[in-house]
């Protein structure tokens, strides 16, 4: 491993902080409160719903930390997860090949047999999950962008690890998001495991002006968290919708382009992060049949800087966001952290930031964000999902191709 050239080593010093709700002060453990970690205009004047949903107070870890640099030879990871003897699995989103990495830093060949990705633009090779019985089955699953007919989508496949490690043995499609379009934007592409053995996976609206509309149709899985079983068929128990055609795998929708799924390790309720456009990012905590709002209501404005839609942030049978970034910060994968090593970290939310470069932790009480700091900045990498090993050491990995190793020092 290369050691950073610093450590990070914080300030116990404590900083004069108010609030008008006790509820909403940071709990116990949390770090030393400090003023909000943004200090950059907004984009908008756009007004949030309560206290606290934007440039929440920020936040210092008290226990000294380091970061590694563990490898820097990988090619455009997308995704992390760590094996259970504590290697990491890792996509390549151009290459479309798998490698696992040591916690030593070796990097394996290519693990190749997936089926073909489309690598333009944001398309790929995208997010992954371990079978719950990986250690017996050797089962993974993962999220691509898929060149059909009519353009490109958004597919989930599933396949065993070979017992060499070289290849994915039996990979299967179970899963394609319609319709397709030639957009190659908003694939979303996280996916992981709830507690019942279902699969949660997310889906983009694919950018364009002619699908956004469709994150609200409940007859196109696009601008969707949709939840299927291992074999891509909707799940027991998902919501009921009522209308002609209503897709039976929808979990939620209005999404945009959700690139973060993360399962609270206490209420294992499924929390879930997404770009805006010009401000707006989300922080949503998920509701089976809920609808998130994109694009009718948005925190954010167009690129252009013209407004979106009516230009509103509320309306009745739509969900707020838990919190939300303005100006953006690019939120992708995402972790809670249930380590010991950490204390303050207790159940803290980790989300890679790509374009503030960072990762962004995130102190969460009663459902509220309480706290925000600022992890890694002056890296300057994009950073792209993170997860824990089995160590209690987070992992995360750049649009670069690194992957980092953060722990107590």
């Amino acid at each position: 491993m290369k050691n950073l050239k610093y450590i990070f080593i914080l300030s116990s010093a404590l900083f004069a902080f108010s609030c008008s709700n006790n509820d909403d002060a940071p709990g116990n453990g949390g770090g030393t409160v400090t003023d909000p970690v943004e200090t950059n205009p907004a984009n908008t004047q756009y007004k949030p719903a309560f206290t606290g949903q934007t440039r929440i107070a920020g936040m210092t870890t008290d226990t000294e930390f380091k970061a590694d640099i563990v490898t820097s030879a990988l090619t455009s990871p997308w995704g992390v997860k760590a094996l259970p003897d504590g290697r990491l699995l890792v996509t390549q989103k151009t290459t479309g090949t798998l490698r696992i990495v040591t916690t030593a830093g070796v990097v394996s060949e290519p693990i190749t047999g997936l089926p073909a990705v489309n690598p333009a633009n944001q398309g790929g090779l995208l997010g992954l999950c371990l079978d719950p019985d990986f250690a017996n089955n050797r089962m993974i699953y993962w999220v691509f962008s898929e060149a059909v007919t009519g353009g490109n989508i958004s597919s989930v496949a599933k396949g065993k690890l070979a017992a060499n490690e070289k290849t994915i043995e039996g990979a299967t499609v179970i899963y394609r998001s319609s319709p397709a379009n030639p957009s190659d934007l908003h694939y979303g592409g996280r996916i992981l495991f709830d507690q019942t053995g279902n699969l949660i996976v997310s889906t983009g609206e694919r950018s364009v002006l002619q699908t956004r509309p469709l994150a609200q149709s409940l007859t196109a899985s696009l601008g969707k968290v949709i939840r299927i079983t291992k074999d891509g068929q909707p799940a027991s128990g998902n919501p009921t919708f009522s209308g002609a055609g209503a897709l039976p795998e929808i979990f939620t929708y209005g999404h945009r382009n959700p690139q973060g799924l993360a399962m609270h390790p206490v209420t294992k309720e499924i929390w879930q992060s997404e770009h805006g456009p010009r401000g707006g990012d989300e922080l949503n905590r998920l509701k089976a049949g809920s609808n998130y709002g994109w694009p009718t209501i948005t925190y954010g404005i167009e690129y252009s800087g013209d407004p979106i839609g009516d230009a509103i942030q509320q309306k009745e049978g739509m969900e707020q966001p838990v919190y939300y970034w303005d100006p953006v910060i690019s939120p992708s994968g995402m972790t809670f952290y249930t380590g010991n090593r950490v204390p303050e970290w207790e159940n803290n939310l980790f989300i890679g930031s790509l374009s503030a470069t960072h990762i962004a932790r995130l102190v969460i009480k009663d459902n509220k964000v309480v706290g925000e700091e600022r992890l890694l900045a002056s890296e300057g990498q994009r950073f792209r999902d993170i997860t824990q090993g089995p160590d209690g050491a987070l992992y995360a990995v750049t649009d670069q191709g690194r992957l980092y190793r953060i722990d107590k020092k």
